[in-house]
């Protein structure tokens, strides 16, 4: 059984749906990050640079334990192991990585930060907010653009790439984008959205997110606490 850390975050539901979806037994572990677990020790074990999600599969590579984070890894092993949402042909497998690949280095960090000014940001900076509202709607077009020839991310095909993007795109509002505004986005939001085991993967762990932060949280998500040199550096 796979040991899952992770927190109700986009990133966290990306693997706890590919777990879902491709039926692989796992436990969830919950690292709450507002609280600070990300820097005990055992969890930095694990994931190294004090990000959520992680896995240790105890049936790795040869039946040898493996442990990973990086979200976007995490996905590509699931895929490997189950044989399941990544394509078989050499050209659409690659399609689905470039795709994946726009998410890991366009939609997360972009989007997060479209989130981190618009809403959790102490002050509004009207430069950062402009800035990143723009390029989350870019980015809406890029996908609309996409879908105009595709029925999914990456091809006919639902895949890895789709259970990456999706879970960013859930909290459209608050990165001052009009889901209406890219039709073909949401025609396909809305098919991923009601897939039962997209529905479970969201379920995970969902009853401990809590919507505002109170100082301690914001310390452990965006202060100091975050740039301290770790046993070991």
């Amino acid at each position: 059984m796979i040991d899952l850390y992770t927190w109700p975050t986009p990133n966290g539901f990306k693997v706890s749906i590919a777990l879902e979806e491709t039926g692989l037994p796992y436990r969830a572990i919950a690292v709450d990050i507002g609280a600070g677990d990300q820097f005990r020790p055992e969890f930095l074990a694990v994931s190294p640079n004090n990000k959520i999600p992680a896995i240790v599969d105890p049936d790795g590579p040869d039946g040898a334990p493996m442990s990973l984070f990086e979200s976007g890894a995490i996905l590509v092993y699931i895929a490997g192991k189950t044989g399941k949402l990544l394509p078989a042909s050499v050209g659409d497998r690659y399609r689905t990585l470039e795709w994946l690949m726009f998410q890991m280095g366009g939609v997360g960090p972009m989007l997060g930060q479209a989130h981190h000014f618009r809403i959790y940001a102490p002050e509004k900076i009207a430069y950062a907010v402009d800035r990143y509202t723009k390029e989350a709607n870019r980015l809406y077009g890029v996908m609309d653009r996409r879908l105009a020839d595709a029925r999914y991310i990456a091809g006919d095909e639902y895949t890895i790439a789709d259970i990456a993007i999706f879970p960013w795109l859930r909290s459209y509002r608050n990165q001052g984008v009009d889901l209406e505004a890219y039709p073909r986005v949401k025609r396909w939001f809305d098919a991923v959205a009601a897939r039962p085991a997209v529905q479970r993967g969201l379920a995970v762990l969902a009853d401990r997110r809590k919507p505002l932060l109170d100082d301690k949280a914001r310390e452990n998500l965006f202060g100091t606490k975050q740039y301290e040199r770790r046993s070991g550096a």
